[in-house]
């Protein structure tokens, strides 16, 4: 008896990328994961590129790496990619201690923390700017107020013929 293939865990419009033990705390790198995601991948690496954090030149890394395997593992379109996931996974915990006063010490905690960013082709209508987004809307309501005030002059002249 022959085992059944395992169906692909990933769409086949997505590529992942994984970094583990980055020195840092999960809460720490979670602030860089919520930065990127959503967001166009070459977006994400400028806003990476210009953090002020210790830990963004790891997820800008991280990012890259997931980008280079969606265009050669699974030849996507590099220009439309999205940072789809971008979650934080705690790892170990380095215990060590600092010596203090009196003969006492006080314990230490060095944190590490897993990455794991998925990129995916998305549309380009779901990556406007803000003031694009901004400009489409007054331009949908200006055109929607047009079609209620033509409604209104067409309801206006039928009542007048109808009056005579």
């Amino acid at each position: 008896m022959a085992k059944t293939k395992n169906k692909p865990r990933r769409a086949a419009n997505e590529a992942i990328a994984k970094a583990r033990y980055i020195k840092g705390s999960e809460r720490k790198l979670n602030l860089l994961a919520q930065l990127i995601r959503g967001k166009l991948a070459s977006v994400a690496l400028i806003d990476l590129e210009f953090n002020q954090r210790r830990m963004s030149g790891e997820v800008k890394k991280v990012l890259e790496s997931a980008i280079a395997n969606a265009e050669n593992n699974h030849n996507l379109d590099v220009d439309r990619l999205i940072v789809k996931e971008a979650y934080v996974g705690r790892t170990m915990t380095l215990k060590r201690f600092h010596a203090r006063g009196r003969g006492r010490s006080a314990g230490i905690e060095k944190p590490f923390a897993n990455l794991t960013i998925i990129v995916g082709e998305g549309g380009a209508e779901k990556h406007k700017t803000k003031k694009e987004a901004a400009e489409a809307k007054v331009k949908a309501n200006a055109e929607g107020k047009k079609a209620k005030g033509g409604a209104k002059k067409a309801a206006a002249k039928t009542e007048t013929k109808a009056g005579e």
